[in-house]
């Protein structure tokens, strides 16, 4: 017999059981979101989530420690999403930057569970025991910092003017995104979230560029 081929069935068998494991993992992720979604942090039950997951609750516990854990990460792996997809690289105009926005704004409105789950636990996080009150503080400083950044970049290019307050315009972009985010969770049948968006940043970008250009028009 060949002995180098005693234990490759194991190493398969052990990538399977990884494979599933991830797929579990993300299965969890997923039916989280949508709990947190409609019940918010608080209402939100483990032993349901690991039911409608189709395993045990001591199941669910193995891949996640806490639900506090499973919060965390159900943002933490959102947020790497929406990351790769359209932040991965710098952008090259201030145009490229804020078109990476509408196009966020267009996937958010594509998730309607993790957009509500979004607008439902910042709301619950201005409360400082709750366990997401430190990563939505961390992740405002992220979001309206990375703006901040694109805009001073666009000044250095002289797209915008010398003037221009660029820490004060990445808050209210981020602002307004979210205030866009609530008003379209209410109707979101009848609410264009991206186009609004659209004509803000259009708007904005007619005022701060030194030429006046803003967006162009959509494809």
């Amino acid at each position: 017999m060949d002995r180098t081929q005693g234990p490759k069935p194991r190493r398969s068998a052990a990538r399977g059981s990884y494979a599933v494991g991830d797929e579990r993992r993300a299965r969890i992720l997923d039916v989280a979101v949508e709990h947190f979604a409609q019940w918010g942090f608080h209402a939100s039950s483990l032993a349901r989530i690991a039911k409608d997951v189709g395993i045990t609750q001591g199941g669910l516990l193995h891949h996640f420690r806490s639900k506090e854990d499973l919060l965390v990460s159900v943002l933490r792996h959102s947020d790497e999403q929406d990351a790769a997809r359209f932040f991965a690289r710098e952008p090259r105009s201030a145009v490229e930057a804020f078109e990476a926005l509408v196009d966020l704004a267009a996937h958010n409105a594509a998730r309607p569970g993790r957009t509500r789950m979004f607008n439902v636990l910042a709301a619950e996080a201005g409360e400082r025991g709750h366990p997401a009150h430190g990563y939505f503080l961390r992740r405002y400083d992220t979001v309206i910092g990375k703006i901040t950044k694109s805009l001073r970049a666009a000044v250095d290019r002289g797209e915008l003017a010398r003037d221009t307050d660029c820490e004060g315009i990445a808050a209210e972009i981020a602002a307004v995104m979210d205030g866009l985010q609530l008003q379209w969770a209410l109707a979101p049948g009848s609410y264009d979230m991206a186009g609004r968006l659209r004509t803000y940043l259009d708007r904005l970008l007619r005022v701060a560029t030194v030429d006046g250009s803003g967006l162009p028009a959509p494809v």
